[in-house]
């Protein structure tokens, strides 16, 4: 704790402060048993299995594993080497979690991709969904000379790019959609193994909503960063509700979370308050000024004593009530 206890100091910036939460929140969600919730609710092929079997059994730690934002002082994240996808005459692409894990049932590995993006507009200038789509194109691409080369097409792997919103559009709150490849008969009536064209598949978790309206994955995402319960009643309910071991890594984070997430809201409150008080001292200043100048009992020179301004800005606000009278 005491390493990131200096981070969280009163200097802090609003900005910085929405940083060290992004930043806490990405290294909450490299614990393998807050993955296997969001596999278990997002994909089909989790749907059937224990949580607890997920985490254990189907996220794979290595070798193949790469992420970022992963805590170096705990044996239960993902770790890996490296989280950029980069190909020839591109820029880079950079990856907050990226992980194998294992399809039940077979022994195919399917590889996912996980993005949490705190952002405060769902609309950047762009669609989620297409920035997902293209993360998944190029993890496909990615695959070529590392899990098939020349022709051997068959070994591809499948991908998926999951993306926490935590703040949503209103009518987006607490949903989770998927967006799939489908077979489609235009003429006749054949059909393909799924296997064979679901290759990837992009989800949108978007929370927004309170805890207390949701349940499972939703749920426990909404937990981590609600500003409703204190840090030990959080830490409580998600151990409790969701089995989640509470390692020094989850309360090290949850705690981050809690407390900078207090320090916004304490900053945005005063920010406000500051803003309102100076707004509501210009508005009343501006008032009294404006009577003086309708009473002609004054100079500008009498005025701008009193109120403590400039003879410029009285003229100024002198010229703007002539012009609306």
């Amino acid at each position: 704790m005491a390493e990131y206890d200096n981070t969280l100091g009163t200097d802090m910036s609003l900005e910085e402060k929405k940083r060290a939460y992004d930043a806490a929140f990405r290294r909450l969600l490299s614990n393998k048993q807050i993955l296997a919730w969001i596999l278990h609710d997002c994909l089909d092929e989790y749907k059937d299995c224990a949580v607890s079997e997920i985490a254990d059994r189907y996220i794979e730690s290595e070798p193949e594993v790469t992420a970022v934002g992963v805590h170096p002082h705990s044996g239960e994240t993902i770790t890996g080497i490296r989280s950029e996808d980069k190909l020839l005459n591109e820029g880079a692409v950079y990856y907050d979690i990226r992980f194998f894990a294992s399809a039940p049932g077979t022994d195919e590995m399917i590889k996912l991709i996980i993005n949490i993006e705190a952002q405060q507009d769902y609309y950047p200038g762009y669609p989620l969904v297409k920035r997902g789509i293209y993360y998944c194109g190029r993890m496909l691409s990615a695959q070529y000379g590392t899990e098939f080369t020349e022709s051997e097409y068959g070994n591809l792997k499948k991908v998926c790019s999951i993306w926490i919103c935590s703040n949503p559009p209103k009518e987006r709150a607490n949903t989770i959609t998927r967006y799939n490849l489908h077979e489609e008969n235009i003429v006749g009536s054949v059909s393909e193994k799924r296997e064979i064209y679901d290759m990837l598949s992009v989800v949108m978790v978007c929370l927004g909503g309170s805890y207390r309206e949701t349940r499972g994955a939703l749920r426990m995402l909404a937990l981590t960063m609600t500003d409703e319960l204190a840090t030990q009643e959080k830490r409580k309910q998600l151990s409790d509700e969701f089995g989640l071991q509470m390692t020094k890594h989850i309360e090290s984070e949850v705690s981050i979370m809690c407390n900078v997430s207090e320090g916004i809201y304490r900053r945005g409150i005063e920010k406000g308050i500051e803003q309102g008080l100076a707004q509501g001292l210009a508005e009343g200043q501006n008032r009294i000024i404006q009577r003086m100048l309708n009473k002609g009992a004054f100079s500008y020179d009498e005025i701008a004593d009193i109120a403590g301004v400039s003879v410029s800005f009285v003229k100024q606000l002198d010229e703007q009530r002539k012009k609306e009278q």
